[in-house]
């Protein structure tokens, strides 16, 4: 039988209260989801996993406090590639 978290998570799904994710590395804080996906998307593109979290639903706006993730030995990568991003 699959257990419920057996399955790879998808980058741009928003896993709320997920523990799966406790020990992944923040790279990027966002408000909306729109902007969380592309920046997601942006680090899929590279090659680079990750996937998006937040600790309460988002409001009906799809607002809320959501953080981009990714393992740790990827950190560095990720950082990197997301401040050529903001420039």
């Amino acid at each position: 039988m699959i257990g419920l978290f057996s399955r790879r998570p998808r980058s741009d799904e928003l896993h709320i209260g997920d523990p799966r994710f406790d020990d992944w590395e923040p790279v990027g804080d966002y408000e909306d989801l729109p902007t969380a996906r592309a920046f997601a998307a942006q680090l899929r593109d590279l090659g680079i996993e990750s996937a998006l979290t937040s600790d309460w639903p988002l409001d009906e706006f799809g607002r809320g406090d959501i953080a981009l993730r990714v393992p740790p030995e990827h950190y560095g990568d990720a950082t990197v590639m997301l401040d050529g991003l903001d420039d």
